[in-house]
């Protein structure tokens, strides 16, 4: 590209976070070219030289890295919280690179998050059109009707939000209280506990065991692990496929090619 591409676009490739996330260091005047602290994102460049963040030069590109973590309830997905809130960065190890993570989780929820240092892996992964599907089991409080659950399947509009397909389905029940398994596409915003408020559910507990091609499986709670390049290779795959089922299920690992991360 002869006029090179945005910078936002660059450094979210260098690993510097997600081009929002590079946007809005830029907004806060982290970002200088040359000595000189940029105001706008709205700059096209060739390449990296001479840009800075935090006053330290931006590296050329790592290789594409993975990072499966077991979020616990009580923390957020975010560098930062203004309020001070417990965050998922404090949980992970100080030795790790700069990592992004890949969708987010509520404060309240647990289970599997993906962290990687590839903005455009990340971008990749999140986007809707790419539909990659996101398991959780939750358990709620309150008469389920399996007919309502299934229904879900067509979509459903609350208060004017549309959400697209969603798999529900009942796995066990104890008195009033019941365990679903429940699979999605989009991820928007609380999606699951407003749809099962809509249902006249109470979420209890939610907690996210696949997103992709990997999944939870024994992952401790608040332990993170190293995915190797052929799980690299299948997340790749599986946000440029749509998440088909076309792809070899070999190479997705299903979260067996972690490790636990060792500095």
């Amino acid at each position: 590209m002869a006029d090179g591409e945005r910078i936002a676009k660059l450094m979210a490739r260098a690993g510097a976070g997600s081009r929002r996330e590079v946007e809005r260091m830029i907004g806060e005047g982290r970002v200088a070219l040359n000595g000189k602290v940029l105001a706008s994102p709205a700059l096209n460049l060739k390449s990296l030289a001479g840009v800075t963040l935090d006053g330290n030069a931006l590296e050329k590109k790592a290789r594409t890295g993975l990072w499966l973590f077991h979020k616990p309830p009580g923390c957020l997905t975010t560098s930062h919280d203004p309020k001070g809130r417990k965050t998922v960065f404090d949980l992970l190890p100080a030795d790790l690179p700069r990592l992004m993570p890949i969708g987010r989780l509520d404060y309240n929820t647990e289970g599997l998050l993906i962290l990687t240092n590839d903005g455009g892996l990340k971008r990749e992964m999140e986007l809707p059109r790419n539909a990659v599907q996101r398991r959780y089991r939750v358990r709620v409080f309150g008469d389920v009707a399996q007919e309502r659950l299934e229904a879900l399947a067509d979509g459903v509009t609350i208060e004017g939000v549309r959400y697209r397909s969603i798999e529900a389905n009942m796995d066990r029940r104890s008195g009033r209280y019941a365990w679903l398994s429940v699979a999605l596409t989009e991820g928007k915003n609380r999606e699951i506990r407003r749809v099962m408020e809509h249902l006249d559910l109470q979420t209890a507990r939610l907690i996210r065991i696949g997103f992709g091609p990997f999944e939870l499986d024994d992952l401790p709670a608040g332990k993170i692990a190293m995915l190797n390049q052929q799980a690299v290779d299948a997340a790749w795959a599986s946000a440029r496929a749509g998440n088909r089922d076309d792809a070899d299920p070999d190479s997705s690992s299903g979260g067996r090619a972690a490790a636990p991360w060792t500095p």
